[in-house]
């Protein structure tokens, strides 16, 4: 099926993604516990500039200041009524910006977890999530978001439910996973799993992926793993400015721009065709991402000791899926953050 996403796609071959919402709201004053959310009513300016930033960067798609807009997140700030409003703002806003671009640039509604376990391990329903989903789907659909933006997901029982909640919606999506736990999602499916979890549902998404997790390297060693199982679905990379270090009270990225541009190219190289950054990416970090993209011709995917060799050591041995990295993740006292 054509939409504005699949033709850009099909038109330039790579798209460059955003980078970070949070570490960007929090250099413009968010405090932490503070609902980014609620930002796209009480502070629009500073939204309008989160997106403008990664598109004067050169992202052909940005996602929306919408992660968190859903009714269990937001009912921790007794706005749980208020996630299909904050995620039509969050598109209204981002319809705002990518018409006035000059060129064709993608509104992609963020859609992130729950922040709730799923049966059986844990209480949240099918039915509950993918109405939430739903709702939140249909907040950016009607706001004007060309296509929905699943991220930061650990459970294959959630990415369902919220492929449900988009087909309800009538928002195409794409739709990513945080392997963060020895090459695995933190509830235990590795990127292998994933593939073959996409490719069995019923509304699939149109691209699919990881983003976040730990460094760039240990992303693209899972990017590998999906191109691995042989699927046309395209993939997506969205891996972290480096590795988060507490430095005076604050989490920084230790990531360059040049280390996010050899990145960028490399992943590329291991099979990704829609590529940004997630936390610490910066509009600097992106720009060094474009042009590094437009100026280097695609060359044969890397070899692990490649991938050290210019991002850094991978966090673990194991990628999970030779059966060295966890199973499934303890089912007390974890939770998605």
């Amino acid at each position: 099926m054509s939409n504005a996403f699949t033709d850009l796609l099909a038109e330039k071959g790579t798209l460059l993604a955003d980078g970070a919402t949070g570490t960007n709201l929090f250099n413009m004053g968010l405090m932490s516990g503070e609902p980014p959310e609620f930002w796209n009513t009480d502070e629009p300016a500073k939204i309008r500039t989160l997106y403008k930033g990664a598109v004067d960067a050169g992202s052909d798609l940005f996602l929306t200041n919408s992660f968190g807009a859903n009714a269990s997140r937001l009912k921790l700030h007794n706005a749980a009524k208020r996630a299909h409003e904050l995620s039509r703002v969050a598109a209204e806003i981002g319809r705002e910006i990518a018409d006035t671009a000059g060129r064709k640039v993608i509104v992609a509604g963020s859609v992130g977890p729950t922040g709730e376990i799923m049966e059986p391990v844990g209480t949240l329903s099918h039915s509950v999530a993918v109405e939430m989903f739903h709702e939140t789907a249909d907040g950016l659909k009607a706001g004007g978001a060309d296509i929905g933006w699943l991220e930061t997901i650990s459970a294959a029982e959630e990415y369902a439910a919220a492929a449900e909640g988009f087909a309800l919606a009538g928002l195409p999506w794409v739709g990513t996973m945080s392997f963060d736990t020895a090459g695995r999602t933190m509830m235990g499916l590795t990127s292998e799993g994933m593939v073959d979890m996409v490719e069995g549902l019923d509304n699939a998404p149109l691209a699919y992926g990881a983003n976040c997790g730990t460094g760039a390297s240990d992303l693209l060693r899972t990017v590998l793993g999906f191109a691995g199982k042989g699927s046309t679905r395209p993939i997506v990379a969205k891996g972290n400015a480096g590795i988060p270090k507490y430095v005076d009270g604050h989490i920084h990225y230790d990531g360059t721009p040049e280390l996010m541009a050899q990145y960028a190219v490399m992943a590329r190289n291991c099979g990704a065709s829609i590529i940004g950054g997630c936390c610490g990416t910066m509009p600097n970090h992106l720009s060094a991402m474009r042009e590094a993209l437009d100026t280097t011709s695609k060359g044969s995917a890397p070899e692990l000791a490649e991938i050290v060799a210019a991002l850094g050591d991978f966090s673990s041995a194991s990628d999970g899926t030779d059966g060295e990295g966890p199973v499934r993740a303890p089912r007390k006292g974890r939770r998605r953050g």
